[in-house]
Order: structure tokens, then sequence, then C-alpha cells
């Protein structure tokens, strides 16, 4: 088979070792597993229940015992390896569904119902993970247990407390690699798919930089400018025609006159699948056609509403974009990638960088196993 380049067309888009250049290994990276993601509503997952989450095609039981907290365990029971997403709830404990092997929050087997046939069970142990909650979501840290407490979880400071904004979280899974979603929601040449809703129209980037792990950047834009959306937006409150974004690796943010201000959270659930958390919050929108500012104890129910007449259609010609341009890449890896926006080059190169970063950590952790065990 041909490829429109002329050269030959190989099976499906290079691997992270494979590509050859900045675009292709941004498309094959995985994200560091070194920092807190957001892979579930915390309401999801009530007393007595188990879910699954995934994490980069690595699966993950995470249950609620009868104390109220949350744990993690690696979706495999030890004895035949079935999930144990699939089991039960006993008290504190996760119970395979097929022999009823018990597994206690630090994956220990504690308990096995059946006959042993004169043999112990001796120390058998699966892998947990460090699980908390905040902003109405469970964060889970897939990467090195001992680095969990030393990294930070996101801070919101306005949506919590006795006088928070209010925020309703809405989220996607978007059949799309992640690098592909961080381009979508800070570049802001894509305002042509949004001319029906009009979320930023005739942006003009005025700051684009690296610094560290975060690419930071501001707009001159107007903000909000939809038919319907224009009616809330309390402009004589708020400065409208400028916004600042980042991508704070992992994470996403904006900020538009400190008064709309939104976060992006990416769950990379394999190569091709992700799934994605936002969170919308405002203090000054208004009650259309009046000068008055919506009541704080009116806007959950109204963000609710928006969400699901507003946001939730926006967003999804942003997922229509990113899945499409994901089928596009599985067929065209190798064609020649045509790009304006500096700042999404910007993006590439941090997600390289810190996967680069991880997998040299991981090899790192190898050797040393190794030379331990010689």
């Amino acid at each position: 088979m041909r490829s429109q380049s002329g050269g030959s067309e190989v099976a499906g888009p290079p691997s992270f070792e494979t590509a050859k250049n900045l675009r292709q290994k941004a498309r094959s990276a995985g994200m560091h597993p070194d920092h807190w993601y957001a892979v579930e509503y915390a309401r999801v997952v009530p007393v007595g229940r188990v879910v699954e989450v995934k994490f980069w095609d690595c699966s993950i039981a995470l249950f609620r015992g009868d104390d109220g907290r949350l744990r993690a365990l690696e979706d495999r029971c030890a004895h035949r390896h079935v999930r144990l997403s699939i089991g039960h709830v006993a008290g504190c404990a996760l119970t395979c569904i097929y022999h009823g092997w018990s597994y206690d929050e630090q994956g220990r087997l504690v308990e096995v119902p059946h006959e042993l046939f004169g043999r112990q069970f001796g120390d058998v142990k699966i892998r947990t993970y460090p699980v908390r909650e905040r902003y109405g979501l469970i964060w889970l840290f897939p990467g090195r247990p001992g680095r969990a407490d030393q990294t930070p979880l996101p801070e919101i400071p306005e949506i919590e407390g006795p006088s928070s904004w209010a925020c309703v979280p809405i989220d996607f899974i978007w059949r799309a690699h992640h690098s592909m979603i961080v381009d979508n929601v800070s570049d802001f040449t894509h305002a042509y798919l949004h001319k029906r809703y009009r979320p930023f129209v005739d942006a003009k980037l005025t700051r684009c930089e690296m610094r560290a792990n975060k690419v930071e950047l501001s707009y001159d834009v107007v903000v909000g400018d939809g038919r319907f959306s224009k009616l809330f937006v309390d402009r004589k409150r708020v400065r409208t025609d400028r916004m600042d974004l980042a991508f704070e690796y992992p994470y996403q943010w904006s900020n538009t006159g400190d008064k709309i201000k939104h976060w992006c959270f990416l769950l990379p659930i394999d190569e091709r699948t992700t799934r994605v958390f936002f969170l919308f919050y405002f203090d000054a929108l208004k009650i259309p056609f009046a000068p008055l500012r919506i009541p704080r104890w009116v806007m959950e129910p109204f963000l609710a509403v928006a969400n699901r007449l507003l946001i939730k259609p926006l967003l999804s010609e942003d997922g229509i974009a990113v899945e499409a341009e994901q089928q596009a890449y599985d067929k065209f890896s190798g064609g020649p990638a045509i790009e304006f926006n500096p700042a999404v080059q910007m993006f590439q190169k941090l997600i390289v960088r810190r996967w680069e970063e991880h997998l040299a950590q991981s090899a790192r952790g190898h050797q040393n196993e190794t030379e331990g065990v010689a």
C-alpha cells in the first residue's frame, strides 16, 4: 500500500520509539503518571460500590468501603487474574467474583473462602494506588506512590469554602489522543468550528511562552459573543476582551477577567481514547436584559441547565473535531502537517519531554531492580 507522500504505508501510526518528528512523538506519548488525575465523580462511587477506571490502558478497581473511604487496587485478582471491578465490596475489602478471594486496602490477600488443600496462601499482594476526593471528583495517582504526598492537586480556591463560586463539572469521552485535545482547548484558531455558539471570536495571540512544565498564553479576544451566552455576560464588571490560558502539565485552565474561569482535566484511557473533565465557574453572570447579577443560590441549578443546553453542545463540536483528527491521523500519520500557531508546537514539546522523562525514570528503575537481583 502506498501513502500519499509516495512512500510505503505503515500499519497504523508509528510508536513513540519509531516516531520521526515532533507531531508523531506527541501523538504517541503517554502522560507522566507522577501526577494526580481526575478519574471519576465522587457521587458515582457510593459506599459498597466498585467501578473500573483506566489510565493509559491500565485497569484500576476503585471502591468505597463501609467506612466511607475510597480505595484503589490493581484490577486483577492474583489467582486467575479476573478483574476485581466485577467483584463486590465486603466491608472495607474487595472480593473477587470468581473464587471469593478478598483484598484489603494495602492490596494484601486477607481471605480465601475455599479449601487450601493443606497449603497456606502466604504473602499474596497486588498493587494499590493513592486516591483522594476534591471538587466533587475522585483523583488517582498512577505513578510512584512515594511521590503522591509531594505532588499537589490543582488548587481552585474559588470553588471551595462558604462563599464559593458555583461549579457543575461536565465530562466527555472522546476517541482521540490527549495531545489533540490539549491543542484544541488552547488553540483559538479553530473559532470557525464554533461559528454557531461563538464562545470566542477574533482571537489574536499576544503572549506564548514555556516555563518549566507550563505553557502560558494570552489572547486578545471577544469572549461570550454567542446569541444566548452574551445575554448573561456582565461586561460592565468583567473585562471580556482578553483571556489568559495555560497548559500546566497535565492540566489546562483559562481566566477571563478573574471572573470567568475553567479547568480541563484529561484522563488518558489509552492511545486513542481520553476522558475529559471540564470545570467552568463564574463570579459575574447577569440576568438577561437587566443590570442585576444572578444570585449565588441560583447559580448552581443555572449552570446545570447551561451545561445541558449550551456548554455540552458547544464542547461536543470539539469532540467531533478531535475524533475526526484522530481518524485522519490514523490514516495519514506520515503526511506533512502545516501548523501556524506557535503554541501548538510548545504543547507538543512539553508532552514529549514529560513522557521521555517518565521513560527514563522507568528504565533507571528497571536497571536498579535487575542489578539488585543480580
